[in-house]
């Protein structure tokens, strides 16, 4: 019986090359995101590779409604054995100055409690199991500190911590949990930030399981440009 891969906050972009780079193995497909319309396009373009694919529409900042998109996950495709979550920022991006608790916690929302949501509940059932995968995505502010996606970073920042102390507390019960870090744009045919190109790491740590942290992109060129746009190094 082949196994299921979810991905939570699934796109045309990154989210497609996840989709194909593990239908190719034979993983069942599982979108969640806001829009039925798109999600229904992407099951449609999967079908046509061959792949199964299936779409669970839920906006992920209400709780109940992710908690329930990956409990219909579960029922139709079979316990999730990969999960991915990466949802794009949304919401005004501010500076470091200009960050306000609503601004914060808007990206908060999204980028940390919307991943412990998702977590939490595959996460018994993996346990039980003594297997399963867990991919978080961040960006490069979250390794990179840039005042000009301050609040942005402070979400994507403590989802990377997580992911690593994740990592750690589970990594004896068989569990593997890793981050990606995005510092590149995502552009079909753009070399490493083709999406394909990108799926295929994801499907690299999941099989190899033997590392935390995956980045995508060139930390130390980010790193330049925000010393440039600061006159800070």
């Amino acid at each position: 019986m082949g196994k299921t891969l979810v991905i939570v906050g699934a796109g045309p972009g990154l989210g497609m090359g996840l989709a194909r780079a593990f239908g190719r193995r034979g993983f069942r497909i599982g979108l969640v995101a806001r829009t039925r319309e798109k999600l229904e396009a992407m099951a449609r373009e999967l079908e046509g590779t061959g792949a199964t694919a299936a779409v669970f529409p839920a906006d992920i900042r209400d709780r109940d409604a992710l908690a329930a998109a990956l409990d219909a996950a579960r029922d139709r495709l079979g316990p999730v054995d990969v999960l991915t979550y990466g949802p794009s920022p949304t919401g005004p991006i501010t500076g470091a100055v200009a960050t306000t608790a609503e601004s914060a916690a808007a990206q908060i929302e999204l980028h940390v409690l919307g991943a412990v949501t998702a977590v939490g509940r595959v996460l018994p059932s993996m346990r039980a199991r003594g297997a399963g995968t867990v991919l978080l995505t961040t960006g490069v502010s979250s390794a990179v500190p840039a005042p000009f996606l301050a609040n942005v970073g402070l979400a994507m920042a403590a989802l990377r911590n997580w992911a690593h102390t994740l990592h750690a507390e589970l990594r004896p019960e068989g569990v593997h949990v890793g981050t990606v870090t995005i510092a590149t744009g995502v552009v079909p045919g753009g070399g490493e930030g083709d999406p394909d190109a990108i799926g295929a790491r994801y499907l690299r740590m999941h099989e190899e399981r033997d590392r935390v942290e995956e980045v995508v992109g060139d930390l130390d060129a980010f790193r330049a440009l925000v010393a440039e746009r600061t006159g800070v190094s």
